[in-house]
């Protein structure tokens, strides 16, 4: 039995299994609440803890899969290429929201562990909570941060985004599609994209395209705060 669960094929099975019937429940249900990344996370957790998996074994197959992030990060840049009318035309405004959202998020972390007197190492764990998961860590780890504490928070942070977005579009009335998915890609990167691609195919090529920039501005701001 050992052997099964330090088998690749092990750890792959059984996120794709758990993701899938979050996926299930969420169609079901049709509630924001109930987020297939969410149900996928408890999913897993509960099945390494009641049969005692270690979390290296299951983890051999979670690799795998982690490979596959800055690829399907990558694929977005397709939605983008059929929306690159909109991009030439509104260009200077995408760039301007892009950087003032990077500037926000990582400000306001900032202030916020200072504020409750976080030490530097969380401090610049959380700072790149707000763009995908391979920038995160490369922005994290070689200034001395937690690779797993950044991975949560922007986990987390996609998580929120996914579930409150549309919420949040509708209270502040936000009409132009352009916006809607700048806003979702610069504050929840690739897992509120999923949510902005459902609104609309304008909404998810700028959430995309928000992922990319949002990344590398944030990569910039770090170079200079960190």
């Amino acid at each position: 039995m050992t052997e099964i669960f330090a088998s690749p094929y092990f750890g792959v099975a059984l996120s794709v299994t758990a993701f899938w019937i979050g996926v299930r429940l969420n169609r079901k249900l049709n509630t924001p609440v109930c987020n297939p990344l969410i149900i996928a996370i408890v999913l897993v957790s509960a099945v390494l803890l009641i049969f005692r998996i270690p979390y290296e074994s299951y983890n051999v197959g979670g690799e795998v899969i982690n490979m596959f992030l800055a690829p399907a990060t990558a694929c977005l840049a397709v939605a983008v290429y059929t929306k690159l009318q909109i991009l030439k035309q509104y260009w200077l405004p995408i760039l301007a929201g892009c950087a003032a959202g990077s500037a926000a998020s990582m400000g306001s972390v900032y202030l916020l562990c200072r504020l409750f007197g976080l030490d530097e190492s969380l401090t610049v764990s959380l700072i790149p909570k707000s763009v995908t998961t391979p920038i995160a860590v490369s922005i994290a780890e070689p200034a001395g941060g937690v690779v797993p504490v950044t991975v949560v928070a922007v986990i987390f942070t996609g998580i929120l985004g996914g579930i409150f977005a549309p919420l949040l579009i509708r209270i502040f009335r936000v009409s132009d599609p352009v916006a809607a998915g700048l806003a979702i890609g610069a504050s929840s990167h690739a897992v509120g994209t999923s949510k902005a691609i459902e609104l609309g195919e304008v909404e998810g090529a700028m959430s995309g395209l928000a992922i990319g920039i949002c990344g590398i501005v944030t990569v910039l701001f770090s170079m200079v705060v960190l």
